[in-house]
């Protein structure tokens, strides 16, 4: 939660004689520099002030911050940037500085944020304000000491500071310090009991802690204050007070069983406008959650048909045994799941391309990986040469297990693709045709890292995939590579957590550097997942430094034309096998 510094209302500045444009003078200075003017219309007289042209310097670098506060009611947040960017440049001043990096904030540009709250600090003097919104900032890109470090001095100067305690509150839990996290929360709760993003927030510890009826019950309340009132803190994004409590409310109807009620939050999350980052990313989550649901009818039936004759063909089916095991779970013990630790993984292997250059090795990859994670204690979804329909049907299988999980990870071998920022992972029936959208035909990676976004859970993301654009005018290359043609490669990830998984972390690991490609290898196996397979069952070797290990010995395999490459915002260490 971001707050606001105001600078002194200059509402005089604005009642100096001039043309009418549809309302007076004097009705014009209050709409645009009154807080509680509706966005509308302060955008609007603001506007005609603006167009008077008989305004410059300081005067009329305090209109257009008062038009950037406007947009910042409505979430138009590339607008409230502009307009505080004209005002900085007319007059700097603390409160514009803030304006503007709480709007970066809000879009998910954090260190442009970060530098914002620094020059706010620069000018002077120091403000709780301003520290409690850099500490924001700081929370978002992972960087939770600091965070605590800026939240700590926002107390200090305001000790009454309900949002400062609840979002130390918050990086704590991100460290692990339940305990600490769950008193921050409470002194929030008690300063301001009106408020209803506490209790989201204590929500989730709840649901950390397997406590599903007190998860449910704290939402329940914060879903009923926040639409008696509306926040009252114009920094507060529209909608986003809803969109995370339905959000968080239906995870835990989900943790409990309880499918028909998170089909109803989830839903009720669809509803709501997201602008900022936060929102954005609990509507995606909410999203595929919902999807899953929707889905989970028709899977006993599936589950209970006999099964599929053995194939001839070079591209069987997938054997996917844990969802199996999560229908016969009781919802009580599913409830249980993430606070007792179960750990579950997908594992996919493509390699019987139909249409474009096939891969050897990837099959072999999968199964070694698949081997090693049940070796060491995973659930382990697997899928070998999974055309488009077989694909989408076993990740949502093991999202849904991976619903009640503490650690989950996903490793994929084979074709993957960057299309326009995103990646996308490439089925065996992929076929490029005229005048057809491409990305119709492959999978989404933005999809599964939603489904799996959650406070409460490690995720361990792994693509031993290239990072090649198919939009070429070649389809296939033409050796062996990890590959599709020769392009620009997988998308790296800016900042991991951008509004989402806050909690326990996201790691994704690359078999290769942005803009390269991934080899196949002359082996048995890709020198990728050769070497991760020697490495990830060492028992207590920790997840980045296993993946240091896997990066030395893929360089020098392959003479350094691969370098493994990794973006991560775990918050502490994470060992895939027990020490």
């Amino acid at each position: 939660m971001r707050r606001l510094l105001l600078i002194p209302a200059l509402v005089a500045i604005v009642l100096w004689a001039a043309p009418c444009l549809g309302q007076s003078p004097s009705q014009l200075g209050p709409l645009c520099t009154t807080e509680t003017t509706p966005a509308d219309q302060m955008i609007a007289a603001c506007s005609k002030i603006i167009a008077l042209k008989v305004f410059s310097g300081e005067k009329l670098a305090t209109i257009y911050f008062w038009r950037a506060v406007g947009w910042n009611k409505k979430g138009n947040y590339p607008q409230v940037i502009a307009d505080a960017t004209e005002a900085i440049r007319l007059k700097p001043s603390v409160a514009i500085y803030n304006l503007r990096g709480s709007a970066y904030y809000d879009k998910g540009e954090y260190d442009i944020a970060i530098a914002d709250f620094d020059d706010a600090l620069r000018i002077g003097p120091p403000s709780g304000i301003i520290f409690h919104n850099r500490g924001n900032a700081w929370r978002a890109k992972g960087d939770f000491t600091r965070a605590i470090a800026d939240y700590d001095a926002a107390i200090k100067a305001d000790p009454k500071s309900a949002f400062s305690y609840q979002n130390r509150g918050i990086s704590k839990q991100a460290l692990g310090e339940l305990d600490g996290a769950l008193t921050d929360i409470n002194e929030a709760i008690r300063i301001d009991p009106s408020l209803p993003q506490p209790l989201i927030n204590r929500a989730v510890i709840w649901r950390a802690r397997g406590d599903i009826d007190r998860a449910i019950s704290d939402a329940t309340e914060a879903i009923r204050l926040a639409k008696a009132k509306a926040p009252a803190n114009i920094m507060t994004p529209p909608g986003s007070v809803l969109i995370s409590a339905y959000t968080q409310r239906g995870l835990a109807h989900e943790a409990r069983g309880d499918a028909e009620h998170a089909r109803q939050d989830y839903a009720a999350a669809l509803e709501g406008q997201a602008s900022d980052a936060g929102s954005k990313s609990n509507q995606a989550t909410a999203k595929v959650r919902l999807a899953l649901l929707k889905e989970a009818d028709a899977a006993p039936r599936k589950a209970a048909a006999a099964p599929p004759a053995a194939e001839a063909s070079p591209s069987p089916k997938p054997a996917a045994s844990a969802p199996a095991a999560a229908t016969a779970t009781p919802p009580a013990a599913r409830a249980q799941a993430a606070a007792t630790g179960r750990r579950v993984a997908l594992v996919i292997g493509n390699g019987s391309y139909a249409h474009v250059t096939a891969l050897p090795n990837p099959t072999n990859d999968a199964r070694a990986i698949a081997k090693n994670l049940r070796d060491i204690g995973f659930a382990v979804t697997e899928g070998i040469n999974l055309d488009r329909n077989d694909m989408q049907t076993t990740i949502h299988e093991f999202l849904r297990e991976a619903a009640q999980s503490q650690i989950a990870v996903v490793y994929y071998a084979g074709h993957g693709v960057q299309i326009d920022g995103r990646n996308y992972l490439v089925p065996v029936d992929i076929e490029f045709k005229a005048g057809g959208r491409i990305t119709d035909a492959m999978v989404d990676m933005d999809t599964i890292l939603a489904g799996l976004d959650d406070q409460i859970r490690t995720n361990i993301v792994i693509l031993d995939a290239c990072r090649n654009n198919p939009m070429g005018p070649q389809v296939a290359t033409a050796g062996p590579s990890r590959g599709i043609e020769a392009g620009s490669g997988l998308a790296a990830p800016a900042s991991l957590g951008a509004g989402s998984t806050l909690g326990a972390g996201t790691l994704i690991a690359f078999a290769t550097a942005p803009g390269k490609v991934a080899l196949d290898g002359e082996g048995a196996n890709s020198p990728f997942s050769a070497a991760l397979s020697r490495h990830i069952g060492t028992p207590g070797l920790e997840v980045q430094q296993m993946l240091t290990r896997v990066r030395a010995e893929v360089v020098a395999a392959t003479r350094g034309k691969q370098v493994p490459w990794s973006n991560s915002s775990l918050l502490g260490e994470v060992y895939l096998a027990e020490k």
